[in-house]
């Protein structure tokens, strides 16, 4: 299956796809150049044929795939373990903790495997996101930046702010740009049904916060207060008096 799987995504290689695709990483990634909506097919069909393996081999065959470093492999992976969310058990989370650490090594694996896989454990498995923000101590940059991106759907839907704003907290003076615009596009998605509450978050912490961060986290926001919270804070005055 997985040999059938890596001739199919050969067969398939776009040429610009290819040729680009690097452009988007600081990194050196692995890729066929495979466009995005032919690696979601393939997996569609393959899955048709591995679902029936049940969730713990399915899993074993993800990791073979995520072992080969391909890009499109890893997509392909967690797509299918996406499509187990309604079977995840409490301890799938310490072998989705090993793959975070073992095989995430750009930031389009991270989201992706964050936003749908992570994301989803946790908002059935709430208690486990203790663990998630212990991410943001790492030196790791990739489990920083998961902290974020594993709650990037429950942000959209307007749950777990307090949590959001912990991790906020927690990763607000990284010197990690893709930690910082992973952060600050956490916030941007809670402030969808939360404006006015990330918007004083953001304000009370815009002297410190990394530009990009704020940046992604205000995008969403009306045009005045986007204003506002780029607006560059005057010094505190000092009213100390200089000795004669």
């Amino acid at each position: 299956m997985i040999s059938e799987i890596r001739k199919e995504l050969r067969e398939n290689i776009d040429r610009k796809t290819s040729s680009s695709f690097q452009s988007f990483f600081k990194e050196k990634v692995l890729c066929y150049g495979v466009k995005t909506a032919v690696v979601t097919g393939i997996a569609r069909k393959y899955f048709k044929s591995v679902s029936s393996l049940g969730k713990d081999r399915v899993f074993e065959l993800c990791e073979e795939l995520l072992k080969s470093d391909y890009c499109e492999e890893a997509f392909i992976a967690f797509d299918w373990t996406y499509r187990f969310q309604k079977e995840y058990e409490p301890a799938d989370f310490s072998l989705f903790e090993r793959w975070l650490k073992q095989y995430i090594n750009n930031w389009a694996k991270c989201d992706t495997f964050c936003n749908h896989t992570i994301g989803s454990f946790i908002e059935k498995y709430p208690s486990y996101l203790e663990k998630v923000k212990d991410w943001t101590h790492s030196k790791n940059r990739w489990l920083r930046r998961a902290a974020a991106v594993s709650l990037i759907v429950p942000a959209k839907r307007g749950k777990l702010l307090p949590d959001i704003f912990q991790i906020a907290d927690r990763l607000l003076l990284d010197n990690d740009d893709l930690v910082q615009k992973g952060y600050g596009w956490m916030l941007k998605e809670a402030s969808r049904l939360h404006q006015q509450e990330v918007f004083d978050y953001v304000m009370k912490h815009r002297q410190v916060m990394p530009r990009t961060a704020l940046r992604y986290a205000i995008e969403k926001m009306p045009q005045d207060l986007r204003k506002r919270a780029m607006e560059k804070a005057k010094p505190v005055p000092d009213h100390r008096k200089a000795q004669p």
